[in-house]
């Protein structure tokens, strides 16, 4: 068993066969549709079952945080099999996820060998963040080894989403630094990116096709070829169009890990249908 735990959030939609081989612990937030919370751990609501109900929704869904109750129970548990905890969340200013840690952290006191992060992104950037912690976790690395690489990676790893439409992240208020795509709102097509925790806009198309290409192109322009690539893509809602973008990237960059996902509930609910990349060189 290792003496480190690694916790994360649902929101970072990562493949379940390395939540599992890894021994993650995911504390789920939930969706709310017309009154109605399913809990985001696969049971409640399938991805499938989430992306229908939002197609056909009047209302835009919500989305909870776990509270810090729920952090409490999972660290508890996590303490009698394991030494010290590293938790790893969703960017604060998108979520109370992290502060709801924070406070169950806070509550079990200074005994309590819990380190709680912030992030400072989400879904699938989360995802390879909390991969490696993980990694370093199962072969026994010592708890500052792996919050180093941690920290070494969020200074590194980036981030481009394409929203097929503004509309999500406008209803839900996660539009962050990209205020300023809203008065023309129907007239582009944005590439967006994750800077000091919120959504700020890195490019602007007018043609969604120009996005899914300008994904590439600009990864190009951010990879230095000074080490092995690692990406995930995922999409929301568009398969086809995630595998297309997928195949191209193994194609022109030959990443020595990749990763196709999907896009769960909780970031699916502001984003609406598109595509994301996350990616870095070690």
């Amino acid at each position: 068993m290792p003496k480190v735990a690694i916790v994360t959030d649902s929101t970072a939609d990562f493949p379940v066969e390395y939540i599992e081989k890894y021994n993650i612990t995911v504390v789920p937030l939930s969706v709310i549709f017309e009154g109605t919370a399913y809990i985001d751990n696969g049971a409640d609501i399938t991805i499938d079952e989430f992306y229908r109900k939002l197609k056909i929704s009047k209302k835009l869904p919500t989305t909870a945080q776990p509270t810090p109750a729920d952090f409490l129970s999972v660290y508890n548990k996590l303490l009698k099999e394991h030494e010290s905890i590293i938790s790893v969340h969703i960017s604060k200013k998108m979520s109370g996820t992290h502060d709801s840690a924070e406070s169950a952290r806070k509550e079990l006191g200074s005994a309590s060998d819990i380190t709680v992060i912030d992030s400072e992104v989400t879904t699938i950037a989360l995802g390879l963040i909390i991969l490696k912690a993980a990694r370093l976790a199962s072969e026994n690395k010592p708890k500052e080894e792996i919050l180093r690489a941690i920290n070494d990676l969020k200074s590194k790893i980036h981030t481009l989403f394409i929203p097929r439409t503004l509309e999500y992240l406008l209803k839900g208020g996660r539009i962050g630094r990209a205020k300023g795509l809203i008065a023309s709102l129907l007239e582009i097509k944005p590439v967006l990116t994750l800077h000091l925790g919120e959504v700020s806009q890195y490019k602007t198309t007018r043609r969604w096709n120009q996005a899914k290409n300008e994904l590439t192109s600009s990864m190009q322009s951010m990879i230095t070829g000074t080490g092995s690539l690692l990406v995930a893509v995922a999409d929301a809602d568009l398969k086809e169009e995630g595998d297309e973008v997928s195949s191209r990237i193994t194609e022109l960059f030959k990443p020595g890990f990749a990763i196709r996902t999907t896009i769960g509930c909780i970031v699916g609910t502001h984003l609406g249908p598109g595509l994301a990349i996350a990616f870095y060189e070690e």
